[in-house]
Order: C-alpha cells, then structure tokens, then sequence
C-alpha cells in the first residue's frame, strides 16, 4: 500500500529532488593546517554531500569555524585540496553568514543595499537587482524598513539581513558560522523557519558550524562529529526527519536517539 505522505512528497519534488549525481557537494582532500607547532589539520580528508543540510559539531578548540573558513577561502591552509562539485573555489558561487553580524555589514549602506551589494558586483541588471531583492524579502517574510541602516536595526535584524545577502546571489553553497549564538530565542526560531524554507525551495547545500547540541541535529541531514586536535572525523550521524521540522520534531524518538547519540561520542571526545 502506497503511503499518502510519500505519494504527496513525490508530486511535490522540486527540480534539485531529482539530482541524481552521486559526487559530493565539497570534497576535502589532504588539508592540513598549523598554529604554532601542533597541527589542527593533518591530511584531513571530508566529503559533505550535495542538496543538504550539514551540521559541524565538536569540542571547543578543534577548528569548525577554521575548517569552513579554509573551505570557503577565508583562511589559507598548507597542503591539500578543496573542491566543489570538481570544480575550484573560484567557479564556484558560495554564501557566508558570519557569527559577529555587527561587523559583518557595512554600516554606511542601508540593509537593502546590503542585499543588493553582491548582485551589483556581479553585474546584474538594475531591474534584476530589485526583482531579486523584492522575492528575498518576500521569502523572509521582512516586516521591518530595510532603507534604515544596520546601526538601525536589531540584532536580529542585522542577522537577517546578513542571511538574505548571503543568499541574494543565489549561491551553490551557503556556509553558516554559528550564525544564532548572538540572537534572542524568538529570532532564533524564525530564522530556522526561513532556512528550512529556502532549503526545500531550492535544495542549497548548506553547512553550519553550532556549538549547539540541539540546534545542530534540529537543522541537519548529516552531523559531522569532530575530534580533540589533531582534529579528525569523530562520526558521521545521518538524521533523516521529515521538513519542515517543527517543535513536535524535538520529542520524536528518532531525534531524541540522534541527540542522544551525538551527545555520547561528543562527550567521549571531550574526556578523550
């Protein structure tokens, strides 16, 4: 017998649903990277895979936000080698949410400029600049003056700002650095909603670096587990809940096990 669910889930697909290429979205091959005399990376190897969420989670000190600030260009690293879908960085279109939003955005432009600012650096079309703009704001749901400027606005505001310049240009990779740990809790629900939302839209492959337990598996299709320096792959935890994920998803059993998992190869790290 056909379930209804999965019968609704197949007319629904979305174009990127039927992707059926098998090389991962990011594979990371021999990265190895120092401070001071002990290595953080040492021919680390990684594939994160395409058309999904990817949590990076691990003990304080073992170098998430480092792994995707080398991975999106932002750190150099000493050996190894980064691609995107084969490809390099530079053909590669990618998206940043930064942690620290206030110095994230430039404060002498108004929001809206600040959405626009990488579509007009990528030359596009005045009219195409606001179109895009205007089906950004609608996808948010903005309800707050995007001509004030960021000094204007609320921290979460900003933050959100931040995430619909990141998305603008429609990017094939959205990297995420702790991208809640400064927002009230109210603000932190929204902008999951919204990411859920733009996620199964366009399937953007996107990876997040949390220190949060919950949030990590709450967002993610896959938790990347990360040891103690040397850092290395812990465990790959796949969780495979059904989107959007609301507050009922937070007391199902098959996220009560996950967290529970991860949970128990972190703190085995940290003790290690």
């Amino acid at each position: 017998m056909t379930n209804p669910a999965l019968a609704t889930s197949a007319v629904a697909r979305k174009p990127w649903q039927n992707d059926t290429r098998s090389w991962p979205a990011i594979t990371i091959k021999g990265l190895s990277k120092h401070f001071g005399p002990a290595p953080l990376y040492q021919g680390f190897d990684l594939d994160i895979p395409r058309h999904r969420i990817t949590a990076i989670f691990g003990p304080n000190g073992c170098g998430k936000s480092t792994l995707i600030n080398m991975v999106a260009g932002l750190m150099p690293y000493e050996s190894g080698e980064v691609l995107f879908d084969g490809k390099t960085l530079k053909d590669t279109k990618i998206g940043y949410v930064f942690q620290n939003y206030r110095d994230a955005l430039f404060p002498w432009r108004r929001a809206v400029d600040n959405i626009r600012y990488p579509l007009r650096r990528m030359g596009m079309a005045k009219a195409e600049v606001n179109r895009r703009v205007e089906q950004m704001v609608a996808s948010f749901d903005v309800r707050f003056d995007l001509n004030r400027y960021p000094y204007e606005l609320s921290g979460g505001q900003q933050q959100l700002v931040s995430i619909m310049r990141a998305l603008a240009p429609e990017p094939e990779v959205l990297f995420l650095d702790e991208p809640f740990s400064a927002l009230d809790y109210e603000m932190t629900l929204f902008i999951r909603e919204k990411l859920q939302q733009v996620f199964m839209d366009t399937g953007t492959t996107m990876v997040l670096v949390s220190h949060d337990l919950e949030e990590a598996v709450f967002l993610s299709d896959l938790i990347i587990l990360l040891t103690k320096r040397p850092t290395r792959v812990a465990e790959l935890i796949d969780f495979h809940a059904a989107r959007p994920r609301t507050v009922t998803t937070l007391s199902s059993a098959d996220f009560v096990a996950t967290k529970a998992r991860t949970l128990e190869v972190f703190q085995t790290e940290v003790r290690r």
